[in-house]
């Protein structure tokens, strides 16, 4: 039996996708990707649409400490001093990874996406998603609301929109 599915609700999410794709690919700009809380989903929607090689060179998922050291260059002072879920190393995590193929772009998603981790200071749901060039590094902060999963789409969403502008 071949069961056939169609969802227009994943169709029609496609939307920044697309409007990403034809942003860069018309710039002729590259994109490079540091993930954490989003374990790769930025990754996979940007994926999802032929064509995004010509764009996104590189995604890596540092989802510990030592990962974002060893390969995105974070600075173990910052990460003592600010910890992971930071604005500091938000923007070193996105120009680490712009630097490692020289991309135009490099975005680096960190946060708490729970159930567990948060506290007062920095609860559940906070995000910080930066985007780097060689000229400067923007770093905007988000608390997004829901369940581990719903924070995970809520940062990536977000993300994607921050692409498309």
């Amino acid at each position: 039996m071949i069961l056939k599915f169609h969802n227009s609700n994943i169709l029609n999410s496609m939307h920044l996708e697309k409007k990403v794709l034809k942003k860069f690919v018309q710039s002729k700009k590259t994109l490079a990707l540091a993930e954490s809380c989003t374990g790769g989903l930025m990754g996979d929607r940007l994926t999802n649409m032929a064509g995004a090689s010509a764009y996104f060179l590189l995604g890596i998922i540092a989802y510990n400490n030592a990962a974002k050291t060893r390969l995105l260059g974070v600075p173990a002072r910052l990460l003592k001093k600010h910890g992971a879920v930071s604005r500091p190393v938000a923007a070193a995590m996105a120009q680490g990874v712009r630097k490692i193929l020289k991309t135009d772009y490099g975005l680096g998603i960190t946060g708490i996406a729970g159930p567990g981790g948060g506290s007062k200071t920095k609860p559940v749901g906070l995000v910080f998603i930066a985007l780097s060039t060689p000229q400067k590094t923007k770093v905007r902060k988000f608390l997004f609301k829901g369940n581990r999963l719903a924070i995970k789409k809520a940062a990536a969403q977000t993300a994607l929109k921050m692409l498309a502008k």
